[in-house]
């Protein structure tokens, strides 16, 4: 981290009883990128090297009955363009297609595969196994008050979509 954004995160300095208010934000997300690095690194092994973190946001988006791509882009937080360009790789490697809308064939849906749908499934199933590991290292009753302290500050668990758009992927 660049010392114009103030020090790296560590321990409080000595005698200050509570760490800098910057290293709550980056714990967070420090933790939430360590699930996903693992997530990804499973992933990989069971046969998806070419997934992404941003894919899962995609998929999610796309839901269970498939999306345009404007609306995709809506859901993203991106343009169009944006979403377009996301969903021509991820139909090149294989995990979504695009399919005559059967209500308005002008229009095309973008739908999981089954190798999308198999990603999604393994994703779960990898999720539950990262949790098991963080209840190991945590305890499970530290690992419930985690949870319940998080949902407490950020409210019911709803991600949004959008994080793409928000982190500027637009």
């Amino acid at each position: 981290m660049s010392s114009e954004r103030g020090p790296a995160p560590g321990p409080a300095a000595a005698g200050s009883a509570e760490p800098p208010g910057f290293e709550l934000p980056l714990r967070l997300l420090a933790g939430f990128r360590s699930l996903i690095d693992d997530l990804h690194a499973e992933l990989a092994r069971q046969g998806h090297p070419d997934m992404r973190p941003m894919h899962g946001f995609v998929f999610q988006a796309i839901g269970p009955y498939g999306t345009t791509a404007a609306d995709l882009g809506r859901r993203l937080g991106v343009s169009k363009q944006a979403a377009g360009k996301t969903i021509d790789a991820l139909e090149q490697l294989g995990y979504v297609v695009r399919v005559p809308d059967t209500v308005d064939q002008r229009r095309k849906l973008v739908v999981l595969t089954n190798r999308g749908i198999d990603a999604l499934d393994r994703s779960a199933r990898i999720f539950e196994e990262l949790r098991v590991g963080w209840a190991s290292k945590l305890g499970i009753d530290r690992l419930h008050a985690l949870e319940a302290d998080l949902q407490t500050v950020a409210g019911d668990a709803t991600v949004p979509l959008d994080m793409p758009g928000w982190f500027g992927a637009r």
